[in-house]
C-alpha cells in the first residue's frame, strides 16, 4: 500500500464525493437489511396462526392476509429505498475515481513533458503510453470500485454478523464456516485470471505490432513476395493468442460454479442446523429465514473480498510503476523565468559531449563564435557530431564540458522557454502531426493566421503543393490522412519553424529530402529571414553551404577545419575532397 500513498493528495481533493459515498453506502447496507426482519417476523406470523389453529387449513388467514401484505410492502419499498442509495453510491464514489483518473492522466502527461530528452532515449514510447493508460486505468479500479466495494463490504460484514451472533451465536458460526473458503477460492481464481489475463493482453500486443509493421511495409514484404511467410507468421501468433485466451476461459469458468457451490453449503447448513433449532425452541422458524437472507446478502461482499485484493495488488504495481516515472526529474531546467529577448550570438566554449547512456563522446573541445546574423553552416561525415551540436544550441542536453552562450550568457543561466520561443528548429526527419497542414504549420506560432501560414508555406516553396491538393490546408496528414512525399513533408517542417521568425534558426540536415533546385529555390525564399537570423545550416551537401558566412567541417566530434566557402577551397583539405567528390557523383549521375 506504500506506492498507492502517492494517491492519498487525490482523495483529499474529491473527499466530499468520498464522504458523500460513505453515507450513501451505509443507508444502503441499512435499507438493504430491512427485508430480512420483515421475512422474519412474516414467516413467525404466518407459524403462530398455524399453530394456534392446530393445521394449514383450519387457520383464520383473513386476520394475518393484510400484516403479510404490509410486510411484502415493506420489502419492495426498502429494496428500492436501497437500490436507490446504492445508485447514488456508485454516483459518487465512481464519479470521484473518474475525476481521480482525469487528474492523474493529465498530471502524468504534464510530467512527462517535463522530462528531458534523455528519458524519452531510455524509455521506449510503448512502455509510456502503458502507463498512463492500462496503468492509470487499474489504479483507477482501486480507486472506484476497489474503495467502494472494501467500504460496503466492511460495513455490511460488520452489522450482519453483529444481528447473526445477537440472535444465535452457534448457527451463525456454522452458516458462515464457508466463507473463508470462498474468499480464499475467489482470491486464488481471480489471481490466476489477472495473471492469464496479463498473458493474454502481452500477446495480444505481439499481435497488434506485428500486424501494423506488416501494414507499414506491405510495400517491402509485396518486392520480396514473402506474403505467405508473413501470413505463416502471424497464423504462429495467433495460435498462441487463441491457446492462451483458451486457458483464461477455462479458469474464468471456475468462477461461477464455485461460489454457487458454497453459497449452497452455507444454505444448507443454514437450514438444517436452524430447524434443529427450531424444533428445540432456540430459534424460531422466522430465523431461519433471516438466516437464510443474511447467507445471501455476505455473499457477494465476502466474494469480493478476494476480488478487491487482487484489484489492490494490481494497482498497488501499476502505481509503483507511474511513480517510478513521477520520481524521475528532469535534467534540463528553467533556472531564470525572467522574461528575455536575445539577438542570437552564439558560442561554444572547449565544448565536449558525452551522450549520457551510451557513453559515446560526440563532441570534444569545440569552438566557434557565430555572430548575430550571420549563417554558420556545419559539414561532416555520418557521425560526426553534427546534430549533438544543434542539440546543445537548443539546450536539449546540456555539455558534459565547455559551455554554450547565447549573447554571451551560458544557456544554463538563461530563459529556457524565452529562448525556445525565439528558435526555429528544423529537424533531419520531417515529422508531422497527425492534423491538417495548416495546423502543422501554424504550431510554430501562437495564434497564427491563414495569412501567416501561407506566406510560411510560400517561403518553404510548399504554398503550389498544398493548394493542388482538394482541400488545400485543411488537408489532414498522417496515418488516416493523405500521404506527404519526404521533401514535402521536410517543406512544411521547415515553413513551421520559420513562420515564427526565430532570431535563431537551425537546419538539422532539413534539405537533404529536396533536389537541388528547389533546395536554391528555398533558400532564395529565406534569404531576408536568413539575413535577420542566426542561421545554423547542418547538411552534406555542399552546395545547401556555399553561401554561409562560416563552415566548421566536423570530423570524430572535432572541428578540423573552419572559414569560409573560398577559404577552405584553398586549404585543399577535408572540404574540398568533400567538394569534389560531389561534383564527381552529380556529372555521373547526368551521365
Amino acid at each position: 500500500m506504500k506506492s498507492l500513498a502517492a494517491l492519498n493528495k487525490y482523495f483529499l481533493r474529491y473527499w466530499w464525493l468520498l464522504a458523500l459515498g460513505v453515507l450513501f453506502v451505509i443507508a444502503s447496507v441499512l435499507f438493504q437489511i430491512y427485508p430480512a426482519i420483515a421475512i422474519r417476523e412474516a414467516l413467525d406470523k404466518i407459524n403462530e396462526t398455524v399453530e394456534s389453529a392446530g393445521s394449514m387449513s383450519e387457520a383464520d388467514w383473513d386476520g394475518v392476509t393484510s400484516q403479510l401484505v404490509n410486510f411484502g410492502l415493506l420489502i419492495i419499498g426498502s429494496s428500492l429505498i436501497s437500490g436507490f442509495f446504492t445508485f447514488l453510491m456508485r454516483q459518487t464514489i465512481i464519479v470521484m475515481s473518474r475525476h481521480i483518473e482525469f487528474d492523474l492522466k493529465n498530471d502524468v502527461y504534464k510530467h512527462y513533458q517535463e522530462l528531458s530528452l534523455a528519458f524519452y532515449k531510455r524509455n521506449s514510447t510503448g512502455d509510456l503510453m502503458n502507463r498512463i493508460s492500462e496503468d492509470v486505468s487499474r489504479v483507477r479500479m482501486y480507486i472506484g470500485p476497489g474503495v467502494m466495494y472494501t467500504v460496503r463490504t466492511v460495513l455490511m460484514t460488520v452489522i450482519v454478523i453483529t444481528i447473526m451472533l445477537g440472535i444465535n451465536v452457534k448457527l451463525t458460526l456454522l452458516t458462515l464456516a464457508p466463507l473463508p473458503v470462498l474468499v480464499y477460492v475467489i482470491y486464488k481464481v481471480s489471481d490466476m485470471i489477472n495473471k492469464r489475463s496479463l498473458k493474454v493482453q502481452a500477446k495480444l500486443s505481439d499481435i497488434s505490432t506485428y500486424v501494423q509493421e506488416t501494414f507499414s511495409g506491405i510495400r517491402v514484404v509485396k518486392a520480396y513476395a514473402q506474403e505467405k511467410k508473413q501470413y505463416e507468421d502471424f497464423k504462429v501468433e495467433a495460435d498462441e493468442y487463441h491457446r492462451l485466451n483458451e486457458r483464461l476461459y477455462r479458469i474464468n469458468a471456475l468462477f461461477m460454479p464455485v461460489m454457487l457451490l458454497l453459497i449452497g453449503m452455507s444454505t444448507v447448513i443454514t437450514v438444517y442446523v436452524g430447524g434443529v433449532q427450531a424444533i428445540e425452541g432456540t430459534i424460531t422458524v422466522g430465523n431461519i429465514g433471516e438466516f437464510v437472507y443474511y447467507v445471501f446478502m455476505l455473499t457477494w461482499p465476502v466474494a469480493s473480498i478476494g476480488w478487491v485484493t487482487s484489484i489492490v495488488q494490481r494497482a498497488a504495481a501499476s502505481q509503483e510503476r507511474i511513480n517510478e516515472f513521477w520520481s524521475t526529474q528532469p535534467e534540463i531546467v528553467n533556472s531564470n523565468p525572467e522574461a528575455a529577448e536575445y539577438t542570437g550570438e552564439i558560442e561554444f566554449k572547449d565544448v565536449s559531449f558525452v551522450y549520457p547512456d551510451s557513453g559515446i563522446r560526440a563532441l570534444n573541445k569545440v569552438n566557434f563564435k557565430v555572430k548575430a546574423g550571420n549563417t554558420l553552416a556545419i559539414v561532416g561525415k555520418t557521425g560526426s557530431g553534427k546534430s549533438t551540436i544543434a542539440t546543445l544550441i537548443g539546450r536539449l542536453f546540456d555539455p558534459t564540458e565547455g559551455s554554450v552562450t547565447v549573447d554571451g550568457v551560458d544557456l544554463k543561466e538563461i530563459n529556457l522557454d524565452a529562448l525556445r520561443n525565439q528558435l526555429g528548429y528544423v529537424p533531419q526527419e520531417g515529422f508531422l502531426f497527425s492534423e491538417t497542414i495548416g495546423n502543422n504549420i501554424g504550431f510554430g506560432l501562437d495564434n497564427a493566421t491563414q495569412e501567416d501560414i501561407e506566406e510560411a508555406a510560400k517561403n518553404a516553396h510548399v504554398h503550389h503543393n498544398i493548394i493542388d491538393f482538394p482541400n488545400g490546408y485543411e488537408t489532414r496528414v498522417g496515418e488516416r490522412g493523405i500521404t506527404l512525399s519526404g521533401g514535402q513533408k521536410q517543406r512544411v517542417s521547415i515553413a513551421r519553424a520559420i513562420i515564427k521568425k526565430p532570431r535563431i534558426l537551425i537546419f538539422d540536415d532539413s534539405l537533404s529530402a529536396v533536389d537541388t533546385e528547389t533546395e536554391d529555390i528555398i533558400l532564395n525564399s529565406l534569404a531576408k529571414m536568413i539575413n535577420r537570423s542566426t542561421t545554423v545550416i547542418i547538411a552534406h551537401r555542399i552546395s545547401s553551404v556555399k553561401h554561409a558566412d562560416q563552415i566548421l567541417v566536423l570530423d570524430n566530434g572535432e572541428v578540423v577545419e573552419s572559414g569560409s566557402h573560398t577559404e577552405l577551397m584553398e586549404l585543399e583539405g577535408a572540404y574540398k575532397k568533400m567538394y569534389d567528390q560531389q561534383l564527381q557523383t552529380e556529372a555521373e549521375e547526368q551521365v
